[in-house]
């Protein structure tokens, strides 16, 4: 590689890359068929701190790639077995990032063009200068250099992010504790205050015996309620908690309806609601069958609760497009805009459910949400106030 020589290294000197990612020098593999052009390139770039490998055809530099990590390629267009830019797609397969120079002695526009599409960084003619060879492998590595860099600074940047979405969660997940042990608190203190009310006022002989009957019916009454609040808890914890898990199984949802809406059926008609289950199809769903029960249970409590005399409840179980569709329809109190979405927050009664039924936990409608997107599904309200509600829920059937 007569053309070839050492002069001018001060020069290239002020342009010699810095150490990479890690703190090693740059690794260059040359790949071309003429021993002189190995050794030159070896000459004129080692003495500038780079490690130097070669290779005299593709096949050989395909599997140093393969074996090593190299942080630019020099490859010659012309090699005994194939072409060089034959080599440029699985080079930059194993690492996008490695720059590749292309060596020819047949520079002309359309191979420039060919290389530059084929994924090459620049291409060098032959003769060139150590010069020249040092200059481009030089930009060659700040290339990389810059390259790996933006990409570790992307990566930063994204982790910075995901930190910070991640503190945005914790503080509001704190938040919601907070407010929910707030809530909780609350909740049981008024009931319990009452009980105790009602104790203190027998022991210290404030109530006369034949008074002291009624009395303890609602100090039961009172009881009743906490144990339905913390029972509702329990469930809520279960249906947030991943123990659940294990309990699924294949279940039919219109077995655990049959089961389920007997027991509502005899309290709307002693109230004059006209009832109608209307099944469909028969899903079947992976499921808890217990929490599926619950569903049904508190979607149909609520829509005779809150449906008042001469009004209509109707329960339609049917299949769809892979979804078991499950509906609670009712005449009743209807829920206005602005609470369609609160329903389902966890203790949140709208004003004209708390006029009907003052005592209420309400968590029935929260549970239902848990579950079904527990379960995979997802669950809508339609309504209108004054006129009724309709409860959708959807859940994916079962292979």
């Amino acid at each position: 590689m007569g053309a070839l020589h050492r002069t001018g290294q001060a020069a290239c000197a002020t342009q010699r890359c810095q150490m990479l990612a890690m703190n090693e020098p740059p690794r260059i593999l040359v790949i071309d068929d003429e021993e002189g052009i190995r050794a030159g390139c070896r000459r004129a770039l080692e003495p500038e701190g780079y490690i130097v490998e070669t290779a005299s055809t593709g096949q050989e530099g395909l599997h140093r790639v393969q074996e090593g990590r190299f942080d630019l390629v020099l490859v010659d267009v012309v090699l005994p077995d194939m072409r060089g830019v034959d080599l440029l797609r699985p080079i930059l397969e194993k690492d996008p990032d490695v720059v590749c120079v292309v060596i020819t002695g047949y520079a002309t526009v359309e191979l420039a063009v060919q290389a530059i599409r084929s994924g090459a960084y620049d291409f060098l003619s032959k003769p060139f200068t150590a010069d020249i060879l040092r200059m481009t492998v030089a930009q060659g590595l700040e290339r990389r250099r810059l390259t790996l860099e933006a990409r570790r600074l992307q990566k930063i940047e994204e982790e910075a992010q995901e930190l910070a979405r991640a503190k945005a969660e914790l503080e509001r997940l704190d938040r919601f504790k907070t407010t929910f042990m707030w809530t909780v608190a609350h909740e049981l203190r008024a009931p319990l205050n009452a009980l105790q009310s009602f104790l203190l006022a027998i022991l210290k002989g404030y109530i006369p015996p034949e008074e002291q009957q009624e009395v303890l019916e609602r100090a039961a009454q009172r009881v009743q309620e906490l144990l339905d609040l913390v029972d509702d808890l329990l469930k809520l914890a279960a249906a947030k908690s991943e123990k659940g898990l294990e309990k699924r199984e294949p279940v039919s949802l219109a077995d655990i309806l049959e089961k389920v809406a007997p027991l509502f059926r005899k309290e709307a008609e002693a109230r004059g609601i006209t009832w109608a289950v209307d099944v469909r199809a028969r899903p079947v769903v992976q499921a808890d069958p217990d929490q599926m029960a619950q569903v049904w249970s508190n979607l149909i409590s609520n829509a005779v609760k809150y449906t008042p005399a001469g009004g209509q409840v109707q329960v339609i179980l049917e299949e769809r497009d892979g979804w078991a569709i499950g509906a609670v329809e009712d005449t009743g109190i209807g829920i206005a805009p602005q609470d369609r979405e609160r329903v389902f927050e966890e203790f949140y009664r709208t004003p004209q459910a708390r006029e009907i039924a003052p005592r209420g936990t309400g968590l029935g409608l929260p549970l239902v949400k848990q579950i079904v997107e527990g379960h995979g599904g997802c669950i809508t309200v339609e309504s209108e106030l004054g006129r009724g509600s309709r409860f959708t829920f959807r859940l994916p059937v079962s292979p």
